[in-house]
C-alpha cells in the first residue's frame, strides 16, 4: 500500500477520505497534491503525457502488477524445486538450473531493441501517429527474430564445448545434457520475440495484461519439468517441455498485441529506414543490459566449470531463494526511472534529490528485515526444507548472498537515477570496469574456496557496484552529496549487523536477531520515517 506513497514522494491523505477495501484500490485512487498542481499547470501535450505516465497512482498500480507477476512463479518454485532435486538428482538439476538461466539471459540478447520498441511505440502513440505503428512494430520484431536465430545457432554450436570441456558433467550424463542444450537453443528466438511483443504492451501501459501472461508462464517453467518427471528422469523431455511452453506463450503475446493494436493486422512491412534508428537507440543502455546479467549469472557457470555440476545445485538453490528479495527494488526501479526522467527534464534538482532520498530510504527499509531473517534462519530453514546434507553446504552461501542482495537491491535506486538523468553511458562504463575486476576475482575465489568463494565474490561485486553508482549520483546530481553520505553510513551499519549475525549461533543468534529487529523498528520509526509517513502507517494498521 505504501508503494504509491513512496514513488510519488510524501503526500498528505485527505482525513475525510473513506477507507478503501483493498490496498490496490487505495493505490489507484490516491493522488498527490503535487500531481494535481503540476498537472493543472502543464499545457504542453508531451508534458501532460509524461506526467500521466509517471503519476504516482499509475506507477503504483504498475508496480503492484509487476510484484504479483514475480511472486506467483516464485511461490511455485519454492514448492517444486525440492521435488525436482529429488527426482532429477543434483547433477541433472544443476543442468536444469543452467537451462533456466540461459533462457532468462537470452531475453536480453535483443541488443536493446525491446527497449527501443517500447520508446518508439509510446512516442508514436503520444503523437497520435498511428499510421507508422505497423512499420515500427514489425521492423523491430523482424530484427529481433533475426537476432534470435543468431542466438539459436550460436548456442547450438557452443553446446558440445560447454558439455564436454567447460562444465564438469559426469561422462554418463554428457549425451543427455548435450541433447537437452541443443533442444533448449530452439527456444531462444521465441524468448527474444516475446521481449519485443512485451515491449509493445509496456508502451501502452498494459502491465496487467503482461502479468496475466507472465504468471502462468513463470509457473509452468517449474510445473512443466515436474509433470514430465512423472514419466521420465531424463532431462531431455523436461527441456523440450520448456521450449514448447516458450513457443506457446510467444504466440499468446502476439495475439494480445494484435488485439490491443488492430492497426497491426492489415500491414506487415519491413522498413529499412528504421533499422539504423532502432539499432542505435539502445547505445550504452545495451552495454549495461548485456554486461549486467553476465556478472550476475556467470557464477553458476564457473561453479560448474571449476568445482562440479553437483555444486551448482548447492549454490543455485540458495541463490534462487535469496535473489527473490530483489523483486521489490527491481519493480520500484522500473517505475522510478520515468519519474526521475520527468523531474530531470523539469530542471528541479531539489525535487529530484527529495524523490531519490525517499525512494532510497524506503528500499533500505523494505530490504533489511528480510535480509536479517535470511541470515538468522538460513541453516534452520535449509535443513527443514532440503535436509541436513544440503543445509551444511548451502546455508553459509545463503547468508553471504543475503548481504549481496541487500547491497544490490539498494543500488537499483541510484542506477535508475543515473539512467533517468540521461547518463546510461556512466552505468555502462562502470559495468565494464567491474567486469574486468570481477572475472579474475570470482575465478580465483571459486577455485580456492569453492561455492563459498563464489558467493563472496558476488557479494563484493554488489557492494562495489553500489559504491560506484552512488559516486555517479553525486557526479550527475551534486545537491545529493549529503543524501549519499547519509545513505552510505546507514548501509554500512546495516551490513555490519548482518555480518555479525552470520557468526553468531544458537540462542545467541536468536537474541541478536531479536535485538536488531527492535533497534531497527525504533530507529526507523523515530529517525527515518517522516511525520506524514508515520501517520499513514498508523491509518493502515487500523484496517489490517
Amino acid at each position: 500500500m505504501l508503494l504509491g506513497h513512496w514513488i510519488a514522494g510524501e503526500m498528505m491523505v485527505d482525513p475525510n477520505l473513506q477507507p478503501v477495501l483493498s490496498g490496490v484500490a487505495q493505490l489507484r485512487d490516491m493522488t498527490t497534491v503535487e500531481e494535481k498542481t503540476m498537472s493543472a499547470s502543464l499545457e504542453h501535450p508531451a508534458r501532460d503525457r509524461s506526467r500521466y505516465v509517471t503519476s504516482g497512482s499509475l506507477l503504483a498500480r504498475n508496480t503492484v502488477w509487476n510484484l504479483v507477476g514475480q511472486i506467483a512463479p516464485m511461490v511455485a518454485g519454492l514448492l517444486v524445486i525440492p521435488k525436482l532435486i529429488h527426482g532429477l538428482g543434483t547433477d541433472r538439476f544443476g543442468a536444469l538450473s543452467i537451462a533456466w538461466m540461459v533462457v532468462g539471459y537470452f531475453s536480453l540478447f535483443d541488443l536493446g531493441l525491446g527497449r527501443a520498441l517500447t520508446s518508439l511505440v509510446a512516442f508514436k502513440l503520444g503523437k497520435e501517429e498511428h499510421d507508422d505503428l505497423p512499420d515500427v512494430v514489425w521492423t523491430a520484431n523482424a530484427l529481433m527474430l533475426l537476432l534470435g536465430i543468431c542466438g539459436l545457432l550460436a548456442f547450438f554450436a557452443a553446446a558440445p564445448a560447454l558439455v564436454h570441456r567447460f562444465l564438469k558433467i559426469p561422462v554418463h550424463l554428457q549425451p543427455e545434457i548435450l541433447t537437452s542444450f541443443r533442444i533448449l537453443s530452439l527456444s531462444i528466438p521465441f524468448v527474444i520475440s516475446t521481449a519485443g511483443f512485451r515491449g509493445v504492451l509496456e508502451a501502452k501501459q498494459q502491465f496487467r495484461t503482461i502479468n496475466a501472461v507472465r504468471i502462468p508462464l513463470g509457473t509452468l517453467m517449474f510445473l512443466g519439468p515436474l509433470a514430465v518427471l512423472q514419466f521420465s528422469r531424463s532431462l531431455v523431455p523436461s527441456v523440450a517441455v520448456l521450449t514448447i511452453i516458450r513457443a506457446l506463450f510467444c504466440g499468446v503475446y502476439l495475439l494480445v498485441i494484435v488485439r490491443f493494436m488492430p492497426e497491426l493486422r492489415p500491414r506487415v512491412r519491413f522498413r529499412t529506414g528504421l533499422v539504423g534508428k532502432l539499432l542505435t537507440f539502445g547505445g550504452w543502455m545495451t552495454v549495461t543490459n548485456l554486461i549486467g546479467p553476465v556478472m550476475i549469472n556467470m557464477d553458476r557457470f564457473l561453479v560448474g566449470a571449476l568445482v562440479s555440476l553437483a555444486a551448482v545445485s548447492y549454490y543455485a538453490t540458495p541463490y534462487e531463494i535469496v535473489t527473490k528479495l530483489s523483486i521489490v527494488p527491481f519493480a520500484l526501479a522500473t517505475v522510478l526511472f520515468p519519474a526521475f526522467s520527468f523531474s530531470s527534464t523539469m530542471d528541479d534538482q531539489g525535487n529530484l534529490a527529495h524523490l531519490f532520498d525517499r525512494s532510497l530510504t524506503h528500499v533500505m527499509l523494505l530490504l533489511f528485515l528480510p535480509s536479517l531473517l535470511m541470515v538468522a534462519l538460513a541453516n534452520t530453514g535449509m535443513r527443514l526444507w532440503l535436509g541436513e546434507a544440503f543445509a551444511s553446504r548451502s546455508s553459509f552461501v545463503l547468508q553471504l548472498l543475503s548481504i549481496g542482495v541487500f547491497a544490490n537491491g539498494i543500488a537499483q535506486v541510484p542506477f535508475a537515477l543515473v539512467q533517468g538523468m540521461g547518463r546510461p553511458d556512466l552505468t555502462a562504463k562502470l559495468h565494464l570496469a567491474e567486469l574486468l575486476l570481477y572475472v579474475p576475482a570470482v575465478w580465483w575465489l571459486s577455485s580456492s574456496y569453492g561455492i563459498r568463494g563464489t558467493a563472496l565474490a558476488w557479494v563484493l561485486r554488489a557492494v562495489v557496484d553500489a559504491v560506484l553508482l552512488f559516486a555517479a549520483v553525486v557526479h550527475v546530481l551534486p545537491v545529493s552529496a549529503s543524501i549519499v553520505r547519509d545513505a552510505c553510513f546507514r548501509i554500512t551499519v546495516a551490513i555490519a549487523f548482518l555480518v555479525v549475525g552470520m557468526y553468531t549461533t544458537g540462542p545467541v543468534r536468536a537474541a541478536f536477531a531479536l535485538l536488531t529487529f527492535v533497534l531497527f523498528v525504533l530507529t526507523s520509526w523515530f529517525f527515518v520515517l517522516s511525520q506524514n509517513e508515520r501517520a499513514f502507517l498508523m491509518r493502515i494498521t487500523k484496517f489490517v
